[in-house]
C-alpha cells in the first residue's frame, strides 16, 4: 500500500500541473481553454493523405495562432510535437507506398522519369505534412528528421542508379535550350520563372535532404561528364595544347551547372565563389588525372608520332606534376614496350629509333630522368649481345656514320657532336647540385650520360664493340666506293675522332690511308705496261677486319693476269707480298660465242666457271668443283643458275651442263647483249665483331670445361675470375653470361639457381 508521504508528493504534482493548465483561472475555466487549444493545434498539425480532397479548416489563422499561444504559455510544445510526430509516423505507410509504386515501374524500364516522379511526389508529402516555420527550428528540425529518416529507409538500393541517372539529365547537352517534357508535369513552372530548366529540381533534392545524402554521386556524374568529354574530344589530338583547352570548358559548362548542388543560396559571384573553391579544386585535379589518364594510355603512340606530338607530352609533364601518375606512366609505357616493341618481329633499327625516341620523350616529361631510367632498362637488356640481339652494335654503328638525308641516323640533323659522356661520381661540393628525386631507384644516378649517343654506347660496359664494329662497316663502305672520291668516309672519322678520341680510330686512320695508297700504286702499274684491266683494292691485312676467306684459284687467263699484275707490284713494293681474295670482286666479261656476244658483270666465281668452259663444253658439278678449288657445292650450282639464266649454258643432264655455242630458240637474240648478274655481292663478306669474339670464345671453352669438370657447380662471378688468368682473356661478365647461355641452349652446361655445371 502507498504511504501518505507518496499520497502527498502525488497530490502536489497533480496540483502543480493543474495549476499550470488551468492558468490561476475560476474552476477549470483555463483546464477548458487549454483543451480547446490543444484539439485546434492537433488537428491542424495532423498528417493528411495528400490524395484525399483537402477540407476545409475549421479554425482561422488567428485562432490556431492563439492556440498553440496557450500551449506555449503552458510549456506543452514537446508534448504536441511528440503526438504530432506519433500521428505522423503512423501516416508514413502512404509515403511508403508510393515509393514503392514509383521503383517499380523504374526497375522494370530503367527511365529516371520514375525517379523525378517519385521526388515530386516525396515534396507534395513534404509540403503537406511540414508544420508552419512560426513554430520554430526545434518543431522543423524534428519533422525534417523523421521525415527523411523513414524516406531513406524505404528507398531500395536501386534509387543510387536512378538519381545518379536524374542527375545526369541536368548536363545533357540536348537540354540546354528546351527542357525534358516531364519537367514541367512533375514541377510546374513559378512565378518568376526559374533562370536554369533544372532549377526545381535541384531545390527539391536540396528540400529532401538528398544533395547533401548523395553529395558523392552528384560528384560522380559530374566526373563521369568531364570523362566522356575529354577522352570524345582529345583521344589522338597530340597537335595541339589540350589541358588549357579542357579547363576552360570546364570553366564554361561545368562551374556554373556547380551552382545549384554546391552553392544554392548564393546571389553574386562572389559569395558562390568560395563555396566552390573546393569542388573547383577537385574538378581541376580530376581534368587532370583524366587528361594524364588518356596520355598515359595512348604514350607509346604519342613516342611513335614524336617530335609531332610535342604538345601532348608537356600536357603529360603539367598532369603529371599535378597527379602522382608517374608509376602509371612507368608501368604503361613498359608493358606497351613489350608487347609491340621487344618481340623477335621488330627490327632492331626500329627499336633503336624507338628507343632514341623514348630517351627525348622522357626527358621532355622528367627532366630529372628517373621515369627513363625505369622505363630503359628492359630496352637496354634486350638490346644487348648477351640476349636476343647480336645486331645492336651493327645498327648503333650505321647510324653513326650514315647520313641524315637516309634516313639511318639516330641523331637529329641540328644535334652537336660532342665526346662520350661518362658516368661521374656525384660531387657533393657542387652549389648547383641537387638530391635524388624520391621514386628514383637504389641503382638511379642524376649524372647518366645525356647525349644520345653516349646512352646508346653505355648499353655496353666497353667501348671496344664499337670500335670493332665501327671497323668493319667502314671497311665495307670503303671497299664499295669505285671512284675513289673517300671525303665522304673520311669526314665521318673526323666526327668519330670527337666522340671516341683519335686513338680509338687510327686503325680507321690506317684503313682510309689504305685506300688511298691502293689507288696511287694501281695507277702506277696500268702506266708501266698495257696488261688486260686489273684494279685490284690492295689493303694491310694486320689493320683491316678479317676478311672471310675462300681458297679457289682462278683458272686460264684470269691467273695470267693476276700473275702479271703480281710481277709489277713486286718490282714496285719489293718488301710486300700480294694475296689474292679471288672470291671478291666483281668482274666485267664479253662472252664470245658463235652466233652473239653477251657482256656481263658477274662476281669471279662466275668468270671462273665460264672460263672453264672455254677449254671445254661439257662439265659436269663435280668436275668444275674439283677444277676450280675448295667451293662448297651451292656456290657453284648458284654461279652455273646465272649463265643458264643468261642463256650461255644449259643443264644437259643432271648435274651436267653444256655451252650454248649456237643459242637456242627460247635463248637470246643473235644480237650483242648487255647485261647484269643478278648475283653480284651486295657487300663485302667481312667477319662482324660479334663473329670474332664468338670465335675467340670457342678458345676459351676449354678453359671453362676443365673448372667445372674439376671443381663441380660454380657461379658466373667465380668462372670470371678464374678465366682472368687466362692468357688472352679481356671479356666481361656480360660477354661471358652470353657465352655460358649460348653454351646452354646447345646443351653443354644447365644452370639452377645462378650456378652452372656441365650437362650430364
Amino acid at each position: 500500500m502507498s504511504s501518505p508521504e507518496l499520497w502527498s508528493q502525488v497530490a502536489e504534482k497533480w496540483q502543480t500541473s493543474f495549476n499550470r493548465l488551468n492558468r490561476n483561472e475560476p474552476g477549470i475555466t483555463g483546464l477548458l481553454k487549454f483543451s480547446e487549444a490543444w484539439m485546434v493545434a492537433k488537428e491542424f498539425l495532423r498528417p493528411k493523405s495528400i490524395d484525399e480532397p483537402s477540407s476545409k479548416s475549421i479554425a482561422s489563422k488567428l485562432q490556431i495562432r492563439a492556440a498553440f499561444d496557450k500551449i506555449a504559455q503552458r510549456k506543452m510544445l514537446t508534448a504536441l510535437l511528440e503526438e504530432f510526430l506519433d500521428d505522423m509516423r503512423r501516416q508514413l505507410p502512404l509515403i511508403t507506398k508510393d515509393i514503392e509504386g514509383l521503383m517499380r515501374q523504374y526497375e522494370a524500364t530503367s527511365d529516371p522519369i520514375f525517379i523525378a516522379g517519385c521526388i515530386s511526389r516525396l515534396v507534395l508529402w513534404h509540403k503537406a505534412w511540414q508544420p508552419s516555420l512560426e513554430l520554430g527550428a526545434t518543431v522543423i528540425h524534428a519533422f525534417t528528421t523523421c521525415f527523411q529518416t523513414h524516406v531513406f529507409s524505404v528507398l531500395p538500393r536501386s534509387f543510387s542508379q536512378g538519381f545518379k541517372s536524374l542527375v545526369s539529365t541536368t548536363l545533357n547537352p540536348e537540354y540546354a535550350t528546351e527542357p525534358p517534357v516531364w519537367m514541367h508535369t512533375l514541377f510546374p513552372p513559378t512565378n518568376p520563372p526559374p533562370h536554369r530548366w533544372d532549377q526545381p529540381l535541384w531545390q527539391a533534392f536540396e528540400q529532401l535532404g538528398m544533395t547533401e545524402r548523395y553529395e558523392s554521386l552528384i560528384a560522380s556524374v559530374c566526373y563521369e561528364h568531364i570523362e566522356v568529354y575529354i577522352v570524345n574530344t582529345y583521344a589522338k589530338v597530340w597537335d595541339r595544347e589540350c589541358l588549357e583547352s579542357a579547363r576552360e570548358w570546364m570553366s564554361r559548362h561545368v562551374v556554373p551547372w556547380l551552382l545549384m548542388p554546391y552553392a544554392p543560396y548564393a546571389k553574386t559571384v562572389e559569395e558562390a565563389r568560395p563555396l566552390l573553391s573546393g569542388m573547383g579544386t577537385r574538378l581541376d585535379y580530376h581534368v587532370c588525372k583524366t587528361l594524364a589518364d588518356l596520355r598515359t594510355n595512348e604514350i607509346f603512340d604519342i613516342i611513335v608520332d614524336f617530335p609531332d606530338s610535342r604538345h601532348a607530352l608537356d600536357d603529360l609533364k603539367t598532369c603529371i606534376s599535378r597527379v602522382d601518375h608517374r608509376s602509371a606512366l612507368v608501368q604503361s609505357l613498359r608493358k606497351a614496350n613489350a608487347r609491340r616493341l621487344l618481340h623477335p618481329g621488330a627490327d632492331t633499327k626500329l627499336i633503336l629509333q624507338q628507343y632514341v625516341s623514348i630517351i627525348k620523350c622522357l626527358r621532355i616529361i622528367d627532366p630529372q630522368g628517373v621515369l627513363l631510367f625505369k622505363v630503359a632498362d628492359p630496352i637496354r637488356r634486350y638490346l644487348r649481345p648477351v640476349t636476343e640481339r647480336p645486331d645492336t652494335i651493327r645498327c648503333v654503328v650505321a647510324s653513326l656514320v650514315s647520313d641524315h638525308e637516309s634516313g639511318d641516323s639516330l641523331m637529329d640533323e641540328n644535334d652537336v657532336v660532342q665526346p662520350l659522356q661518362q658516368v661521374q661520381v656525384d660531387d657533393y661540393s657542387d652549389p648547383h647540385w641537387e638530391p635524388e628525386p624520391q621514386d628514383a631507384g637504389p641503382d638511379f644516378r642524376t649524372n647518366k650520360p645525356s647525349d644520345i649517343i653516349s646512352t646508346l654506347v653505355s648499353i655496353y660496359d666497353s667501348q671496344d664493340l664499337f670500335i670493332k664494329e665501327l671497323q668493319v662497316l667502314l671497311a665495307q663502305r670503303l671497299l664499295a666506293i669505285k671512284d675513289g672520291n673517300f671525303e665522304k668516309e673520311r669526314r665521318h672519322i673526323e666526327v668519330l675522332k670527337i666522340r671516341f678520341g683519335e686513338a680509338q680510330l687510327q686503325v680507321c686512320e690506317v684503313m682510309l690511308r689504305d685506300m688511298t695508297d691502293s689507288r696511287r700504286i694501281d695507277q702506277h702499274i696500268q702506266s708501266q705496261n698495257k696488261p688486260p684491266t686489273l684494279h685490284p683494292t690492295i689493303v694491310s691485312r694486320h689493320f683491316w677486319p678479317s676478311l672471310q676467306t675462300s681458297t679457289f684459284a682462278m683458272p686460264g687467263q684470269f691467273k695470267e693476269i693476276q700473275e702479271a699484275y703480281q710481277k709489277e707490284f713486286t718490282t714496285f713494293k719489293p718488301d710486300k707480298k700480294l694475296v689474292w681474295m679471288s672470291h671478291l670482286g666483281t668482274i666485267s666479261l664479253e662472252v664470245e660465242l658463235d652466233d652473239r656476244t653477251v657482256s656481263v658483270d658477274v662476281p669471279p666465281l662466275e668468270a671462273a666457271i665460264i672460263e672453264l668452259f672455254s677449254q671445254k663444253g661439257v662439265w659436269t658439278t663435280e668436275e668444275l668443283v674439283e677444277a676450280i678449288g675448295s667451293i662448297e657445292r651451292p656456290a657453284t650450282m648458284k654461279a652455273l643458275g646465272t649463265w643458264v639464266e643468261f642463256g650461255v649454258i644449259k643443264e644437259d643432264a643432271p648435274n651436267t651442263f653444256k655451252l650454248l655455242n649456237v643459242a637456242e630458240k627460247a635463248g637470246p637474240s643473235k644480237t650483242a647483249q648487255k647485261q647484269t648478274a643478278m648475283i653480284v655481292e651486295e657487300e663485302v663478306p667481312l667477319i662482324t665483331a660479334q663473329q670474332q669474339q664468338a670465335e675467340q670464345m670457342k678458345v676459351f671453352w676449354k678453359f671453362i670445361e676443365g673448372m667445372l669438370r674439376n671443381l663441380g657447380s660454380l657461379p658466373l662471378d667465380r668462372i670470371q675470375q678464374m678465366l682472368k688468368f687466362a692468357p688472352g682473356y679481356d671479356r666481361t661478365t656480360d660477354q661471358l653470361g652470353s657465352f655460358m647461355e649460348a653454351a646452354r641452349r646447345e646443351g653443354l652446361v644447365t644452370v639452377r639457381d645462378g650456378m652452372w655445371k656441365l650437362q650430364a
